[in-house]
């Protein structure tokens, strides 16, 4: 939806520009571009954890990861800034979770890069990895995660245009979405021809 109506009955509708970087078919190539690289980090990242045994081993890594986050150093400031998140981290590796939950991040992480790159429920795979994001920028962990959290964002909201020069384009009229029938969906997702670089010159 692009517009709503305020109680007093005035019409509030997003700028040109939001609509077109959001809903426009022809920025579908911006978006491949992005979501493709922010699903090869996602891809390497977890190719490297799933053929770790000390990810999908035992968890030993995340273990480490997480007594790293959680400690809080004799001067300067601790890499967790909210206590409610340290006592969550705490919580898990007192009840060993980091068993379990590294294989859940490698393999996550893993297959978010394929959905990416394929374009297979984009706005999906972008939400877990923005959430992946979130949760290592909670721990601490800047590197790389802040710019990929944003663009991941991106993806979500461009989520009707984002995979579309991807399987979305197959698969969003398939399934239809909560708002839509399959067959409203696939003759609204068909109606514009799919862009091309030249298109709109």
């Amino acid at each position: 939806m692009n517009a709503i109506r305020t109680r007093r009955g005035r019409l509030v509708t997003d700028p040109e520009a939001v609509k077109t970087v959001l809903n426009d078919p022809r920025m579908g190539w911006v978006w491949l571009v992005l979501r493709v690289w922010v699903g090869y980090q996602w891809l390497e990242a977890g190719w490297h954890k799933v053929t770790d045994a000390a990810w999908v081993g035992g968890g030993s890594a995340l273990q480490g990861y997480w007594q790293h986050a959680i400690a809080i150093p004799d001067t300067g400031r601790p890499a967790i800034a909210f206590g409610w998140y340290r006592d969550f981290l705490t919580m898990l590796l007192s009840t060993g979770a980091y068993t379990w939950f590294a294989k859940l991040i490698a393999y996550g992480e893993f297959l978010v890069g394929i959905a990416l790159i394929l374009g297979a429920f984009t706005g999906v795979a972008a939400f877990f990895g923005g959430l992946m994001n979130w949760n290592y920028m909670m721990a601490g962990s800047a590197s790389t995660n802040p710019m990929l959290f944003v663009i991941s964002v991106g993806l979500i909201l461009a989520w009707k245009v984002a995979g579309r020069i991807g399987a979305d384009y197959f698969l969003l009229p398939a399934i239809g979405t909560p708002w839509h029938s399959s067959e409203e969906q696939e003759q609204g997702y068909r109606q514009a021809p799919l862009p091309s670089p030249a298109a709109g010159d």
